[in-house]
């Protein structure tokens, strides 16, 4: 449908008042939330992520089309009802203790919930338990630690411990990320998955979350 390409090209474009009313005609013409969501706002995000990944555009890019996308989500939520979402999982996400840098992690967020998952921002400085606490309270599938220090790094091998010594050992799976971080680092220490970039991060949660 015409009105939908639109969406995603506008989208795509950061124009967040004309994905509003957008969003707006398409509703206004009948086609169901659930489908502007996802053939509308989610493929948009979806493509402004792959060009993310490969270069083309850069982090401010993807802040304005974010910010649009949350337009258009806005004007749609009152529409949908519970059965309209599909549920593809809740992520727990948060800067490791010790560590102030959140430009990674709210990136991370906003390429996830650019994927139709729930995400569950901790901020930064985040306690092990706070982590573990959080991803209890939201039935969470996966918990996400961000470091940007490698003086601060060796807090994500505390939340994988705390995460084994709870009672949710093998339900949660963590997934780290951050400039020092490595996959030779995520083996060591027992995490579940690491991503060198926010657009992977967010597709291996989506599988992570299905899986």
């Amino acid at each position: 449908m015409a009105i939908l390409d639109e969406i995603s090209t506008l989208l795509q474009a950061g124009r967040a008042p004309k994905v509003k009313a957008a969003v707006q005609q398409a509703l206004d013409e009948g086609i169901a939330p659930k489908e502007i969501l996802e053939n509308g706002l989610l493929a948009g995000m979806g493509v402004i992520g792959e060009k993310f990944r490969n270069g083309e555009v850069f982090v401010p890019e993807v802040l304005v089309a974010a910010r649009a996308m949350n337009k258009g989500v806005e004007i749609l939520k009152p529409h949908m009802s519970s059965g309209d979402v599909v549920d593809r999982g809740t992520v727990v996400i948060g800067t490791v203790r010790g560590d102030l840098h959140d430009i990674g992690k709210n990136l991370v967020k906003m390429m996830m919930e650019g994927k139709g998952l729930k995400v569950i921002d901790l901020g930064v400085d985040v306690a092990p338990e706070a982590y573990i606490d959080a991803a209890r309270e939201n039935q969470a599938q996966i918990i996400c630690c961000s470091a940007l220090l490698t003086t601060t790094m060796a807090e994500m091998k505390n939340v994988v411990d705390a995460l084994e010594a709870s009672e949710m050992n093998g339900k949660v799976k963590v997934m780290i990320g951050g400039a020092p971080i490595t996959q030779a680092y995520c083996d060591s220490i027992g995490a579940d998955k690491f991503t060198p970039d926010a657009a992977s991060a967010a597709e291996a949660a989506v599988e992570l979350c299905a899986g």
